[in-house]
């Protein structure tokens, strides 16, 4: 079962609310593109997804896993190993997509995948790394800042390298 922010207690809630507001954000933009008949919204769709998830994958690999890592590494190590070989499964499909064009070969079949992968690693992290923060009342709040930053970072560098 998916994870609610709002019963994640105060010392994880503002971290893990970003986290997983950023994973209903990217859900919402998968299901929107099954049902998008025409090729620019397909592509608003899949540019928004691209650049979400690669800011999304960049606070966990600078901020979050680290810290964890770090806070319990018999406990999460396994897990923090998986997720960073899934974001870089994500990664390789991000950047096959951001050189295609609606239209093209495995354009949709690539944007569907990358969609099931990244279910997948939101089910793991919802359902296990997660819930194992809050068992283990892991104190995330001096994180919040410097993950909105590098949030922000990321969106803005991605938004100056399309335009360029």
């Amino acid at each position: 079962m998916a994870m609610n922010k709002t019963h994640a207690p105060a010392a994880q809630k503002s971290v893990l609310g970003m986290l997983i507001d950023d994973h209903r954000e990217v859900q919402a933009l998968f299901k929107e593109f099954k049902s998008a008949k025409d090729d620019a919204k397909k592509n608003e769709i899949v540019q928004h997804a691209c650049m979400a998830l690669t800011a999304h994958a960049e606070i966990e690999e600078n901020h979050f896993y680290p810290f964890l890592r770090k806070a319990d590494p018999d406990t999460f190590g396994d897990m923090l190993d998986e997720g960073k070989v899934e974001h870089g499964s994500a990664k390789d499909l991000i950047a096959l997509l951001k050189k295609m064009k609606p239209g093209d070969d495995l354009y949709d079949a690539r944007f569907t995948v990358l969609g099931e992968f990244t279910n997948h690693h939101i089910k793991e992290e919802e359902d296990e790394m997660f819930s194992k923060v809050v068992s283990k009342d892991i104190d995330l709040r001096e994180l919040e800042a410097p993950m909105l930053e590098t949030k922000k970072q990321s969106m803005a560098d991605q938004k100056a390298n399309k335009k360029s």
